[in-house]
């Protein structure tokens, strides 16, 4: 399994804590030194909605102007600003078995590790 995040993220290092102390094995995905993919992010986008996808809750977004915001009005603007900002995308993602998990919730892990 491939985690994708930023590693100073403080979600991500719950989520990293979380996966290390139940024995959870993967690999992690770095977006700002090894990039983004814009073909898992369509993906994800088409699984869950690319709204899902952006982190509007986050400092990234929040630091932008209104204008900037407007312009993420659908998939493929999502897709450009998310690549020009990886730190806007809902972390830690990770895809397991068919789900695909953003961010991180210990009950939502526990579900789906069967924990």
């Amino acid at each position: 399994m491939k985690v994708y995040g930023i590693p100073n993220c403080d979600t991500v290092k719950k989520a990293r804590a979380w996966l290390d102390a139940h024995g959870i094995a993967y690999e992690f995905h770095d977006w700002k030194k090894n990039g983004v993919d814009p073909q898992l992010l369509a993906r994800w986008m088409d699984a869950v909605g690319w709204e899902q996808v952006v982190n509007r809750n986050g400092v990234t977004w929040r630091k932008l102007s209104e204008a900037e915001k407007a312009r993420v009005r659908d998939k493929a603007s999502a897709i450009a600003f998310l690549l020009e900002k990886p730190s806007a995308i809902r972390r830690p993602a990770f895809e397991y078995g068919d789900k695909l998990v953003l961010g991180f919730d210990p009950d939502t892990y526990a579900q789906v590790f069967g924990k």
